[in-house]
C-alpha cells in the first residue's frame, strides 16, 4: 500500500483551507484518510500552518511520500531538519 502525505481541501468556495492528512494514494483527494497531522490556511493573514511534527516524522520514517506542496510546507516548518536530527 502506497501511503502519501497530502492536502485535503475544505472550506467554502473561493475561501479554501487545507488539512494535512496521511492517506492511501488510491483514495480520492477529499476521501478516506488514515490520520490527520495538521492544517494549512493560505487565505488568512498571516498564513496559518500547524503540523504535528511527531506524527509527520513517524510517517516519513515509515515510508510515506509527501506531495510537492506538502514537502515545501515541511521545509518551511523545519520538519526535515528534525527528521535528520532524530536519525
Amino acid at each position: 500500500m502506497a501511503v502519501k502525505i497530502r492536502l485535503k481541501r475544505m472550506g467554502a468556495k473561493k475561501k479554501p483551507f487545507y488539512r494535512l492528512v496521511v492517506a492511501d494514494s488510491r483514495s480520492p483527494r477529499d476521501g478516506r484518510f488514515i490520520e490527520e497531522i495538521g492544517y494549512y490556511n493560505p487565505v488568512s493573514e498571516p498564513i496559518e500552518l500547524k503540523i504535528n511534527e511527531e506524527s509527520a516524522i513517524k510517517w516519513l520514517k515509515n515510508g510515506a511520500q509527501p506531495t510537492d506542496t506538502v514537502r515545501d510546507l515541511f521545509k518551511k516548518n523545519g520538519v526535515f531538519e528534525k527528521l535528520e536530527e532524530s536519525k
